[in-house]
């Protein structure tokens, strides 16, 4: 994937806040068109062109505005406009590169890097961790986000493909099923083809944990 590509990925990291897909697209396009997806362009963009795009992306659109031109900055500043070197390195190393941009935490950097073709776990957003956790991957009930996030990726790895295009599509389907299906206030579980495997329909389904592996 070309720097390009994964300037556009951090973007669309940061395009929207608690919005539809949709919207999301709508702002990107927006910026595409107007502005242009370089670093060069994004960093140079007049904050008059930039906030009412970012205003379309929901609450806080000066945050918004200062994250795109701090994504483009630091990308022209840290990495001398060159991202392409962050996919040949250790994928921790690679990580914490990725970790240096507005909003974009461990998930956040293993879905970009995944998306880039390195992946070495499987990356989860709310939608795909809430359909694991809810299947019995994991430790549900631990009041940390990130310790859960963890217990689940571990819990799970033994399962998974290795490779970052099969983890990509595991990714979106579970994302997909966890909004229209497995919803966080009225999953529809009458309608899940894992009805039957799933621990949260099903006291009784023992949940799977790392710890029990190890």
């Amino acid at each position: 994937m070309s720097t390009l590509k994964k300037l556009i990925a951090g973007l669309w990291e940061n395009a929207c806040y608690l919005l539809p897909d949709e919207r999301r697209a709508q702002v990107f396009e927006g910026l595409r068109s107007q502005v242009g997806l370089t670093a060069e362009a994004i960093e140079s963009a007049p904050r008059e062109v930039l906030l009412p795009l970012a205003t379309l992306g929901g609450m806080r659109p000066e945050t918004r505005v200062f994250r795109w031109q701090e994504i483009a900055r630091i990308t022209n500043q840290q990495f001398a406009g060159d991202l392409e070197q962050i996919l040949k390195w250790p994928y921790a190393k690679a990580k914490k590169a990725l970790k240096l941009f507005p909003s974009v935490g461990d998930p956040g950097a293993e879905k970009i890097l995944m998306f880039c073709g390195v992946a070495e776990r499987l990356p989860l957003e709310s939608n795909g961790l809430r359909v694991l956790t809810r299947i019995g991957y994991g430790r549900v009930h631990l009041k940390n986000y990130g310790a859960m996030y963890k217990s689940v990726q571990e819990a799970i790895a033994p399962e998974l493909p290795h490779s970052a295009v099969a983890l990509s599509k595991a990714h979106l389907l579970l994302r997909e099923h966890g909004k229209t299906l497995c919803k966080d206030k009225t999953p529809a579980c009458h309608e899940c083809p894992v009805e039957d495997l799933c621990a949260f329909r099903n006291p009784a389904v023992r949940r799977i944990d790392v710890t029990e592996r190890s």
